[in-house]
């Protein structure tokens, strides 16, 4: 067994990473290139590598936790080296499973902290770059925004 699939063993063994990753970490250890092309394609063969199933579990971690719209979490799954049109799937995926108009109130909710209107013109400006900078649609933002500055 080589070096190189056993450190790439070792970094998949605590936590899913792309195929770019597992590379890019292995080219850092200082492993030679026929080493790693060796190394990425035993795991692949293995299923130890599966970028479509990195990209599913960013996406769902992303929506889950950090509560991130649809375009944050392409760029997160794309950041991750892996190929746009596997991060797509994945996101249509895993936001077919979603409510997109209760994400993006949860997000909104833990910005607001309970409170349930917004302040002023400064305040629904910071929101508004808050929720674009997590990844929902402008049209979104401001239909939640003006019916919260309403009440």
């Amino acid at each position: 067994m080589s070096t190189a699939y056993l450190d790439g063993l070792k970094m998949l063994a605590r936590r899913e990473l792309s195929e770019a990753q597992i590379r890019e970490r292995l080219a850092r250890k200082e492993h030679d290139a026929d080493a790693i092309d060796a190394a990425i394609a035993r795991l692949r063969d293995e299923r130890a590598i599966d970028d479509a199933r990195v990209a599913e579990a960013i996406a769902r971690t992303e929506t889950s936790i950090r509560r991130r719209g649809k375009l944050r979490v392409r760029l997160q799954i794309e950041r991750a080296g892996i190929a746009k049109a596997i991060a797509k799937q994945a996101v249509d995926a895993v936001f077919d499973t979603i409510d997109d108009d209760a994400l993006i109130e949860a997000s909104l909710k833990k910005r607001l902290r309970g409170r349930d209107t917004i302040a002023d013109d400064r305040e629904y400006q910071r929101l508004y770059r808050y929720l674009a900078g997590q990844g929902f649609e402008s049209e979104r933002i401001l239909k939640l925004l003006t019916a919260r500055r309403r009440r």
